[in-house]
């Protein structure tokens, strides 16, 4: 017996269907080739898409047919749309700077370490984000602050620690990027030093970056640790000292 791979999918309604909603044969025809429904076909019209290919590349650079109006009106084709996309600009930045006259551009090093950019195909992640945001507002995280951590391209498992102590996630992604976990980050919060401060005095003492956290967790300050260096006190230590800390409430 054969089994048909697209049984669950809907099937495309009779051609009489599309011409009681205004299609002509020709157009149903072609919104059916490209996998729509005439509700989505109609909504893609709507929205100022009219042809299905119009829409097919649109869906293909992660549109819909309630985002693809932004996009629009900056006067944005669909690889415009990619380009933005692929270096990690939000639809509505990418709308701002299109119609300011900018191009698609990478961004700069500091931007790239505080927000994770959308992967390649993943149409902005919409259904990773909806499960990200589930899972937050499950662990009991306000929605403002959940929102906040989906937007900076966090997964709900990764953000849940750091959403409780109501770190920021900009500062989050930096503390992460030092190898410090949620409770040595709060702690450091609460010392009145935040992750840039923290990361810049232990680069400019000539601390490296792998030994950072190992450091500060253990209480040291930038000072302390780079004098410690020069006296020959190994990381290891200070690792040791962490390992202790890490015991204690924050």
């Amino acid at each position: 017996m054969t089994t048909n791979d697209h049984a669950d999918e809907p099937s495309p309604e009779p051609l009489h269907e599309w011409r009681e909603h205004g299609f002509t044969i020709a157009e149903a025809r072609q919104w059916i080739a490209g996998g729509f429904q005439v509700g989505d076909a109609e909504r893609w019209r709507g929205s100022g898409v009219y042809t299905a290919g119009g829409a097919r590349q649109w869906r293909t650079a992660g549109a819909t047919p309630y985002t693809v109006d932004l996009w629009l009106r900056a006067g944005m084709t669909p690889r415009d749309a990619v380009q933005w996309r692929e270096h990690g600009y939000s639809p509505e930045e990418a709308a701002d700077r299109h119609l300011a006259g900018e191009r698609p551009r990478p961004r700069g090093l500091l931007h790239r370490l505080l927000h994770r950019a959308a992967r390649p195909g993943d149409a902005f992640a919409d259904e990773e984000r909806s499960g990200s945001m589930r899972e937050l507002l499950r662990a009991g995280i306000p929605a403002d602050r959940a929102r906040g951590y989906v937007e900076a391209g966090w997964s709900g498992t990764a953000a849940v620690d750091w959403a409780k102590r109501g770190i920021e996630p900009g500062q989050a992604r930096v503390f992460e990027a030092l190898g410090m976990s949620a409770r040595e980050a709060g702690r450091v919060l609460g010392s009145g030093e935040d992750a840039i401060s923290l990361m810049t005095g232990f680069w400019r003492a000539g601390v490296p970056i792998d030994e950072v956290a190992a450091w500060r967790a253990a209480g040291f300050t930038a000072a302390e640790a780079a004098r410690m260096r020069a006296e020959g006190t190994d990381v290891e230590q200070a690792q040791v000292l962490r390992a202790l800390a890490g015991g204690d409430e924050p």
